[in-house]
């Protein structure tokens, strides 16, 4: 039986600090490139579901679960990239409150 839901792909390995490159973002692998892949899945994921949809509207033979099921995919993975932004965004803030 496939995962629902993938794995996250977001490793020390792939974000630059497991071989002591410093701060995420620097080197290969960096945080960037974490982010832009992440953001590649959830926007593949977008589309599967897109086609599972359209294939279920035009009768193609595509069953209601398979598509219910790529939409619930694409629409967690939306919102998790969401919180994530909103970390990101509530650190950044934190971080320019404070005082040095």
């Amino acid at each position: 039986m496939n995962n629902l839901i993938p794995p996250l792909r977001i490793l020390p390995a792939e974000t630059g600090l497991a071989n002591g490159n410093g701060p995420a973002g620097a080197g290969e692998g960096g945080f960037l490139d974490a982010m832009q892949g992440a953001l590649q899945e959830i926007e593949q994921a977008q589309a599967h579901a897109d086609n599972q949809v359209a294939g279920l509207l035009e009768g193609k033979g595509t069953d209601i679960h398979s598509a219910m099921i790529a939409v619930e995919k694409a629409a967690l993975s939306f919102q998790l990239m969401l919180e994530v932004r909103n970390k990101i965004v509530s650190a950044y803030q934190e971080i320019s409150r404070m005082q040095f």
